[in-house]
């Protein structure tokens, strides 16, 4: 059993999800859509919440900036990374959020040491991003993006360090909401390699695994102020008091699966190689099939 050596760090911000909130999209790249994370915390949601009709909406697209930056070579030649801007407006259109999350970050120094004209196009992203967000009426949350581990190469380490501490100061300098992943997961990693050397959170120093997904839901549950007492103790106890949890989460996952290949697929985007997703109507209706069989495992 993993013990959460960052459970006791104070968050400085916390926010709640207030009432109105109802459709909650969640943008960003391959880790955004891998998307362990958004399921753990709709699974928190869903089973500590089951009146409210909470909708979470994955819309993470890999490869993906902000920056609107790419390696010359990306993907071997095949294809430049997608860019942010060339989307938003759509999924912000067809998805009507009343809040967004956003993790940018991991993708957006593409990688090469830390050069102060690639940390402007991150910033001028960001502003732009949160600009349009707050335009079309919604509320945004910046999340500070994983770490790369340094084992992979320390200098984008560093970078990915100080585009965090950047978006940690708009919470003083903006009054923005921002949530940070960031130094959490790199005190886990710090602490864990202290008893196992060969600990990791991803194993190619940037898709975070199952762990370090739950490492991301719990820090972002605790700043929206939900009280995981349990969840200090390792994923093994995360929901544990639910006799159907492995069902439940198993539901979550099958209906994610489902639905942010249909959104992406509905909203369109320049991305090769991706999964073409069910009709959006189809999987709308296949989603509440699985909603139905997870209400009945929580009541």
């Amino acid at each position: 059993m993993v013990m959460l050596s960052w459970y006791d760090t104070c968050h400085s911000q916390t926010f709640k999800i207030n009432n109105d909130i109802k459709r909650i999209v969640f943008l960003g790249n391959s880790i955004t859509y891998q998307g362990k994370y958004i399921e753990y915390i709709e699974a928190y949601f869903i089973t500590h919440y089951p009146d409210k009709q909470f909708e979470f909406i994955n819309v993470g697209l890999p490869s993906e900036t902000v920056s609107g930056l790419s390696e010359p070579n990306h993907a071997q030649g095949a294809f430049p990374r997608p860019d942010l801007h060339e989307r938003l407006h759509r999924v912000l259109s067809k998805t009507k959020p009343d809040m967004v999350f956003s993790c940018y970050g991991m993708n957006d120094g593409i990688y090469l040491p830390f050069d102060e004209l690639r940390f402007q196009k991150f910033k001028e992203g960001i502003h732009w991003l949160h600009r349009e967000v707050i335009k079309s009426g919604s509320k945004i949350v910046h999340i500070t993006p994983p770490i790369f581990d340094e084992r992979k190469g320390k200098a984008y380490a560093n970078v990915l360090d100080l585009y965090s501490d950047w978006l940690i100061s708009k919470r003083y300098t903006d009054n923005w909401n921002v949530i940070d992943l960031h130094w959490p997961m790199r005190k886990e990693l710090e602490s864990q390699r202290l008893i196992n050397t060969d600990f990791v959170l991803a194993q190619d120093g940037i898709h975070p695994n199952n762990y370090g997904h739950f490492i991301m839901a719990c820090n972002i549950l605790w700043e929206l102020d939900e009280h995981l007492s349990s969840a200090s103790y390792g994923f093994e106890n995360f929901l544990s008091e639910y006799s159907n949890r492995d069902n439940i989460l198993n539901l979550v996952h099958k209906k994610h699966v489902l639905m942010k290949d249909a959104w992406l697929t509905d909203i369109g985007h320049k991305r090769p190689r991706m999964t073409i997703g069910l009709p959006l109507n189809e999987a709308l209706k296949q989603k509440d099939s699985i909603n139905k069989a997870i209400k009945l495992l929580i009541d």
